[in-house]
């Protein structure tokens, strides 16, 4: 059977519209449809997050159409609870939109730490151990003593603090420093007959030293009593501010 010329003109148009129309697709999915599809040839700049609230830092992502997922946290003193430490990707990095950025905030609760020793040593000293130990720059406060800028002791909330005392991260303490006016003379106090803490206390508030402490388990006294200190008290005698009591104390030396 012949296929006549006209049939064979159906089938050629036929096939060219078939192939034109898969062109058609093949250029409409690749540059049509492909980039609009994935954004392509558009890109987001990352904002700087760091230092914001997470309120702040959310509100910036949403307004780019960004994702984010806090993976970690961690104490810097100084900053507010919840404030971006750190991101990725980074600031100023080009994403698609949707991207997922990972933060690390800062921890609403302040860890605890023991409180170093900072008595006895100079103030600069006991800076370096604040800042060492995650506890801020310290309020300063002097006071009448020959230990010119030596930390005679610690406060925090108008409290005395003592060495490993727990204190929360970040924390301002204040150090009680000495002004080097020993030359102030005091009425040396009196201790004798007292039990030695009650005489440690008295000594102390009165700006003085605990000197030499010596252990008498003959005396008559009953253990635990000041029965001798040097300098005596009474008959108008002085001394300097700063300046040490030695102590006899009746009893024998705790282990």
């Amino acid at each position: 059977m012949k296929i006549s010329t006209n049939s064979k003109k159906d089938v050629y148009t036929h096939a060219a519209i078939i192939i034109l129309l898969l062109l058609v697709l093949f250029f409409g999915f690749f540059f049509l449809y492909l980039p609009w599809s994935t954004n392509h040839g558009e890109a987001i700049t990352v904002p700087n997050l760091k230092g914001l609230s997470m309120e702040e830092a959310e509100d910036l992502l949403d307004d780019r159409n960004l994702e984010y997922e806090v993976t970690d946290s961690t104490f810097t003193a100084g900053l507010k609870p919840l404030t971006v430490l750190s991101q990725y990707p980074l600031e100023n990095s080009k994403v698609k939109q949707g991207r997922k950025i990972y933060l690390t905030i800062n921890t609403e609760t302040a860890p605890m730490i023991k409180l170093p020793k900072l008595t006895e040593m100079s103030v600069r000293s006991a800076e370096q151990q604040l800042l060492v130990s995650g506890l801020l720059k310290p309020d300063l406060e002097y006071q009448d003593d020959i230990r010119e800028n030596e930390v005679l002791e610690v406060k925090y909330e108008g409290k005395k603090m003592e060495a490993g005392t727990l204190i929360a991260k970040g924390s301002k303490v204040t150090l009680v420093i000495g002004n080097g006016t020993g030359d102030v003379e005091l009425d040396v106090p009196c201790v004798e007959g007292k039990n030695f803490d009650e005489a440690q206390i008295i000594i102390k508030g009165s700006g003085l030293q605990i000197g030499t402490i010596i252990y008498d388990p003959t005396s008559t006294e009953p253990a635990g009593t000041v029965f001798r200190q040097n300098p005596a008290c009474g008959d108008g005698n002085k001394i300097h501010s700063g300046e040490m009591v030695d102590l006899w104390v009746a009893g024998e030396q705790p282990n």
